[in-house]
């Protein structure tokens, strides 16, 4: 099997394992349970939350994380630190560009990668 089809391929689904807002600019990520996903502005009570912007919701994986942290040689990175929305794991994220997929009852669009800030 060639890399592209192995990364293409879903051997099982995705698992979320965080979900993070942040209400303003500056203001420390809240976990939450659950949230709202609004078509076309993001989710409700994150700052990102309102049409036009570039990134609506903003994914990562939890495999990411452990790889940043062995390359760092620190023991594990704080998913909060990362400003992401969605934790996810099981899943190749990058398998998913330009295409759609559902979150519970949300269907979300990959429509590219996004680096961090600073």
């Amino acid at each position: 099997m060639e890399i592209k089809q192995l990364m293409e391929a879903f051997r099982r689904p995705g698992v979320v394992e965080r979900i993070t807002v942040r209400p303003s600019r500056m203001a420390a990520v809240v976990e939450v349970k659950s949230v709202v996903a609004v078509e076309g502005t993001g989710l409700q009570g994150d700052r990102y939350n309102g049409p036009g912007g570039a990134r609506q919701v903003t994914l990562i994986q939890a495999e990411h994380l452990v790889a940043m942290a062995s390359m760092l040689g620190v023991e594990s990175i704080n998913f909060a630190l990362t400003r992401r929305n969605i934790l996810v794991s099981g899943i190749n994220l990058l398998a998913l560009k330009d295409k759609q997929f559902r979150i519970g009852e949300a269907i979300f669009q990959y429509s590219g990668e996004c680096h961090p800030c600073s």
